[in-house]
């Protein structure tokens, strides 16, 4: 069933036991196994972890064992562990990795990540030959191979120590609550925090397959007893991730979802404020204007790319930036690796706050009154019949010279149609799936009234 098995924005993704079965695993990791051995040769090591997901660990299993009767010298993570723990062991030790998760997607999917020894998500070039390989026989190239289970954890904890000043916010920490959101960063992010002596409260610190009922994704409406919490102790903030620890959640002292775009601003001031990174600022063109503004305020060079973080990091391996970051919650900084950290977000928010010894509320105000104005964003998702329609809806989109009364200025095409109007503070991007007949509608523009009258606008196309 090679035809189910499709590499999209950021690995492959299905149904435990529909689709993702251990004949249709077995081809993918065999299609992987033959990519490794002709780009890379039959010495690279092979690691492999997996998220806190029904049946993830077994797979991951299954994977390893498959991998080392083939030849490979492969090694296995021995607990649960967050994305961005094992790609940075993928650079560590110049191997490729698999990673067993379906990230934030709901408790019936599993999934599976490759990541290239550069320890950032496969570029499309990559997963097309895989995809190419799948059916293709690979036969053993060696009977020695070896399979080994190791805690990987103690050389990312050691790397984190040379980005984070714990020292400082030790000295200088609000109250923190921690939702550990049933995710993979519980014992990592916790015990890093743990291990230099920060004090926190926290809750749903234990794995469950159905992640409590919810999502694993840490998004306001998954996030309501955290923000409870924060609401009723005075002065806290409140932090989370999803489900493989690559994307980050922070809740500010008024118990206030703060936006992925507003804390990448946040940390771009941060970094080169007090600690003097230099270098240039990667977004999406899904992410807000304010970070265009914002660069542009600090002299930093912006760059943009498609959404997805696979083009993310590939910008960020080709310009080494301050700082790399998306609209839905991912980001990293220079001189760690080219694949988003949830912890490290978390992490760099408290020390942000540590070293301007004021609240996230104050940040936020901060930024707002250096750019100059305040943004509002919103995504709507359309689904359609088929694929036969994506195409001609864009170019619809695409034909515009004006929304309602709003008239278009400028037409960005690097991934889908973004549509920028004349008040210069409003755009609308429409970009479709990888993986199924829909469009996602990105708005932007400056206050809940406009966001309605783009919206209803839209509607009536």
């Amino acid at each position: 069933m090679k035809n189910v098995i499709k590499f999209g924005t950021d690995g492959w993704r299905a149904i435990t036991d529909k689709d993702f079965t251990e004949e249709n695993v077995k081809t993918a990791v065999q299609a992987i196994a033959k990519y490794i051995f002709e780009d890379f040769g039959a010495e690279k090591k092979i690691i492999i972890g997996y998220d806190p997901r029904r049946e993830a660990d077994f797979f991951a299993k299954r994977a390893a064992e498959f991998l080392k009767s083939l030849g490979y010298q492969v090694l296995l993570s021995e607990r649960i562990i967050p994305t961005p723990v094992l790609a940075f062991q993928a650079k560590e030790l110049n191997a490729c990795a698999l990673m067993f998760t379906a990230s934030h997607n709901p408790p019936e999917y599993l999934g599976l990540k490759f990541i290239p020894d550069y320890a950032g998500p496969a570029t499309s070039d990559i997963t097309d030959k895989i995809m190419s390989n799948l059916g293709k026989n690979f036969e053993p190239f060696s009977l020695n191979g070896t399979l080994k289970t190791v805690d990987f954890s103690h050389p990312y904890f050691k790397h984190l120590e040379t980005l984070v000043d714990f020292d400082k916010i030790k000295t200088n920490s609000p109250k923190i609550i921690f939702d550990g959101l049933y995710s993979a960063t519980i014992g990592y992010f916790d015990k890093i925090l743990q291990m230099h002596g920060i004090e926190f409260e926290s809750l749903h610190l234990h794995y469950d397959v159905n992640f409590g009922g919810g999502m694993p994704e840490p998004k306001p409406k998954y996030l309501k007893e955290l923000i409870e919490k924060v609401k009723s102790a005075h002065g806290a903030v409140g932090f989370a991730n999803d489900g493989d620890g690559d994307r980050f959640g922070v809740i500010n002292e008024n118990g206030e979802y703060v936006t992925p775009n507003e804390i990448i601003g946040i940390l771009l001031l941060h970094l080169k404020k007090h600690k003097n990174y230099k270098g240039a600022l990667v977004k999406t063109v899904g992410a807000s204007l304010m970070l265009n503004i914002l660069a542009e305020k600090l002299g930093v060079e912006l760059i943009e790319t498609a959404v997805g973080f696979k083009h993310v990091g590939e910008a960020m391996r080709k310009f080494n930036p301050i700082i790399a970051g998306e609209e839905s919650g991912g980001l990293s900084i220079q001189n760690h690796i080219p694949e988003k950290d949830g912890i490290l977000a978390n992490l760099l928010v408290l020390e942000a706050m540590a070293y301007e010894n004021k609240p996230l509320t104050q940040l936020q105000q901060d930024l707002k009154k250096l750019v100059g104005k305040e943004f509002v964003n919103d995504r709507i998702d359309k689904h359609l019949e088929n694929f036969d329609e994506v195409k001609p809806f864009l170019q619809k989109v695409k034909a515009l010279t004006a929304l309602g009364d709003l008239k278009v200025s400028k037409t960005d095409l690097t991934d889908g149609v973004k549509l920028f109007f004349e008040d210069d503070e409003s755009w609308i991007l429409v970009r479709p799936s990888g993986t199924e007949p829909l469009l996602r509608i990105y708005f932007e523009t400056t206050t809940q009234e406009k966001m309605a009258y783009l919206q209803k606008e839209m509607a009536e196309i």
